[in-house]
């Protein structure tokens, strides 16, 4: 065996391990996206109730005004028809008048429904609010659990981290530089054991007098089609 190899080998397994725990991080993002998703929706719930809360109390204000003032266009007319004598005049007030209290009463009925709408919005209002305190309660074990999981997965990476860069000090300089070289590549690994004849990770034949060298444990070989590095198995 090559005198380095054991401290590659022992390298990759590092480096395996912390892309094990990163994965693990990733592999609960959907898991907590979820759960930010479902509270995030009934918290617009909340507020789009809350904002209908709003809505309806500007329009109940909105009528209030306006009833108000046809109420005092209403009693101008009423002043203005005493002391009017002409009959025609007389007649035109009285039809504003009728026109004016039909108006006002519709005024007034949709003023009523308005107050209805102002109970049903926080009617609704109030059952968002309860389902999202049911959502946080219903919530909290699960978060819990996750952030559980996250902290020993964190844990578990320093850790892995740490063997890491402890593993990288028994390895030469240049061929660290080689190894790191590769691992930023598309193969999987670095290091791939001979396959009868071939390159473990792309099956290229590997030729006689180099794969000779590398049994031997003369050299650490790469391939020549995918570049990844070479051994063979004890």
């Amino acid at each position: 065996m090559h005198p380095e190899l054991e401290a590659l080998l022992a390298l990759q397994e590092k480096d395996q391990a912390v892309t094990e725990a990163e994965d693990a991080l990733a592999a609960l993002e959907p898991e907590e996206r979820t759960l930010d998703e479902g509270l995030r929706a009934a918290e617009r719930a909340l507020e789009a109730a809350r904002a209908q809360i709003q809505a309806a109390l500007d329009r109940r204000g909105e009528l209030e005004g306006k009833i108000a003032s046809y109420r005092t266009m209403q009693e101008q007319r009423r002043q203005r028809l005493e002391w009017v004598r002409g009959a025609k005049e007389a007649s035109t007030l009285m039809a504003e008048l009728d026109l004016a209290r039909s108006v006002l009463a519709k005024e007034e009925a949709e003023f009523m429904r308005s107050g209805d709408a102002v109970t049903e919005s926080e009617r609704k209002a109030a059952e968002a609010e309860k389902a999202l305190q049911e959502l946080r309660e219903a919530q909290a074990p699960l978060r819990e659990g996750v952030a559980g999981r996250r902290e020993a997965i964190i844990a578990q990476r320093e850790r892995a981290v740490t063997g890491r860069e402890q593993a990288a000090e028994a390895v030469s300089p240049p061929l660290l530089g080689r190894y790191e070289r590769i691992r930023r590549g598309k193969a999987p690994l670095a290091l791939y054991p001979l396959h009868g004849d071939a390159c473990g990770h792309c099956f290229t034949a590997v030729p006689t007098q180099r794969r000779a060298l590398i049994a031997r444990g003369a050299s650490i070989e790469g391939c020549e089609a995918c570049g990844v590095l070479l051994y063979a198995k004890e």
